[in-house]
């Protein structure tokens, strides 16, 4: 691995761990339960994210906060259309972002398809 690649990947693993407390943190403010399950199990699954990230780069990571205080600010602020189509975008991005890391860190696309299918799920939530 080279230096390069170890910042990539630790800066992957922060981004995933951020993720794990900003949906957990989201699942609080929204108004139906279907969200709320939604939120936790993405959470959950951004947990699972951060170890694969973590099985290379050896750290142990703590969440930076700002996302998850933003996050439920924008839901009241922008409304939950805005916010969503916002994260799903971003979840899309996470997922091409992650597609050049396969070819040296096999188990990394699997962190991309669930990526892909996370934005499917939160744009689902706006049906």
């Amino acid at each position: 691995m080279t230096p390069k690649q170890y910042k990539e990947l630790l800066r992957s693993q922060q981004g995933e761990t951020n993720a794990v407390l900003m949906y957990k943190r989201l699942a609080q403010v929204v108004k139906t339960e279907r969200e709320r399950e939604t939120f936790l199990q993405l959470a959950r699954e951004e947990g699972r994210h951060a170890s694969v990230f973590h099985a290379y780069t050896k750290q142990t990571l703590k969440p930076q906060k700002t996302m998850s205080v933003v996050l439920p600010l924008l839901y009241r602020l922008l409304g939950k259309t805005r916010l969503y189509r916002m994260i799903a975008k971003g979840e899309y991005d996470a997922a091409v972002g992650y597609e050049h890391l396969i070819a040296d860190f096999p188990e990394v696309e699997s962190v991309k398809n669930d990526e892909k299918r996370h934005g499917d799920i939160v744009s689902a939530l706006l049906d």
